[in-house]
């Protein structure tokens, strides 16, 4: 009897506390950006730092990489969209390694991913070394 009487209050604690978000949400602003959140739509008075303007924002830990493309920080290494300079994209298939775009499907020293290097003497067959 005294665990029902405690679910039973459980419950009715949830369903006071979902009716009570329920309301709150309709005092809300109406935006124009449909299906974001309230936060999302707010505009904030942040200072807002680019790599175009600030480059070195580029080297922070955590950063896609040391170089900036269209406000972007890339790795110019290693993106496919930037490879070895920016805007030039690798065609479909090949990946940037060292800042080229190569097949590693049959590329010796990227063979399957960037740095692979297969053995003197064996070839790189659907990107693993010595398949056959």
């Amino acid at each position: 009897m005294k665990y029902s009487n405690t679910l039973f209050l459980l419950a009715m604690l949830m369903a006071l506390a979902i009716s009570l978000s329920a309301s709150s949400l309709g005092s809300e602003e109406p935006t124009s950006l449909h299906g974001t959140s309230r936060f999302l739509s707010q505009k904030h008075d942040r200072l807002v730092l680019t790599c175009d303007k600030y480059p070195k924002i580029c080297h922070i830990k955590g950063s896609a990489g040391s170089d900036c493309c269209n406000n972007k920080c890339v790795n110019l290494s290693t993106d496919g969209f930037n490879c070895g300079r920016c805007g030039k994209k690798c065609s479909y298939g090949k990946i940037c390694c060292e800042g080229k775009c190569v097949n590693p499907r049959t590329n010796e020293k990227h063979c399957g991913k960037c740095g692979n290097k297969c053995n003197t003497g064996s070839s790189c067959i659907y990107g693993m070394c010595s398949y056959a």
